[in-house]
């Protein structure tokens, strides 16, 4: 069910908390986050053409009837900044040594940052991705979209290669407005590629935050006996006790984080290690609550 993805206490947790921008953004109308461009609020600067998303209580009625075309009036003021939530839906996030897969624990992430944006009405775009960009919903800042959002986000199916790097550098196409960019996603992927497109975000002026989602066995490996691996997105399969390589694959994994977290240090992203076996609400107001301690 679609209201699933609402876990309520994160939702609880993180209204309360809220979620600021760290860096200068691009937005449209008056919020806590300063502006070098326009915002809603006291002086009137411009128009600008309605965009699918928009909140029609900033339509101009006035040009609307004169001229039958909808214009948004801006002013010069604070601003809102907009947020690109970025979900992997390649065939590796169907892993779950549990009852959730990543894929379940990013969408319920996905849906529950977005509820949070939302409410203190800043806005989202949601790009559900693979090796391509699956589904992309333009920025809204209207909160009775949240539905169709989860809908979305309750229907996408975790089938494809992973292609994370051309995904992100398309989302970034996207993301014309600097803002935040949120990625959810295991990152077993091209770390080239990864890195190219963080470079790309942060040149834009975007901020970007990687939540990398792992299952609480990928990071400790506590299989014993004989087992069967299978490679979720080739098929590839492997017969073998764990014990003969356990040491080997947590050092190989350690390495991998590493330099993951390398990449995101050198383009400013925040990193955060995301264990599904652990409490969504704890891992989300513990993110957002060490956010606070930042300012923005």
């Amino acid at each position: 069910m679609n209201a699933d993805l609402l876990d309520a206490d994160a939702v609880s947790r993180g209204d309360a908390l809220g979620i600021m921008a760290r860096k200068i953004v691009e937005g449209y109308r008056v919020g806590e986050h300063r502006s070098p461009f326009h915002g809603f609020a006291i002086e009137f600067a411009q128009h600008r053409e309605y965009a699918p998303g928009d909140d029609i209580r900033h339509l101009d009625w006035k040009v609307l009837g004169r001229s039958e075309r909808y214009y948004i009036r801006q002013y010069e003021q604070d601003t809102n900044f907009v947020t690109h939530l970025v979900v992997d839906g390649s065939a590796s996030m169907n892993y779950g040594s549990a009852k959730v897969t990543k894929l379940q624990f990013a969408k319920v992430l996905a849906a529950c940052l977005a509820h949070i944006i939302l409410l203190q009405r800043d806005a989202v775009a949601l790009a559900l991705v693979d090796e391509d960009v699956r589904e992309y919903l333009p920025r809204t800042d209207n909160l009775q979209r949240i539905q169709h959002i989860m809908d979305r986000l309750a229907a996408f199916q975790a089938t494809g290669k992973t292609s994370l790097g051309t995904a992100l550098q398309k989302v970034s196409r996207e993301a014309k407005r600097r803002g935040l960019v949120i990625i959810i996603s295991d990152l077993f992927d091209d770390e080239e590629g990864f890195s190219k497109a963080l470079e790309r975000f942060t040149f834009s002026g975007h901020e970007v935050v990687v939540f990398h989602t792992l299952d609480t066995y990928e990071l400790t490996f506590p299989f014993d006996g004989t087992w069967e691996f299978r490679d979720l997105e080739s098929d590839a399969k492997l017969k073998l006790s764990p014990d003969d390589f356990r040491r080997s694959y947590l050092k190989n994994f350690g390495e991998f984080q590493a330099r993951v977290r390398r990449i995101c240090d050198k383009f400013q992203a925040h990193y955060l290690l995301v264990d599904t076996g652990k409490n969504l609400a704890e891992t989300l107001s513990g993110y957002l609550a060490f956010r606070q301690t930042l300012g923005s």
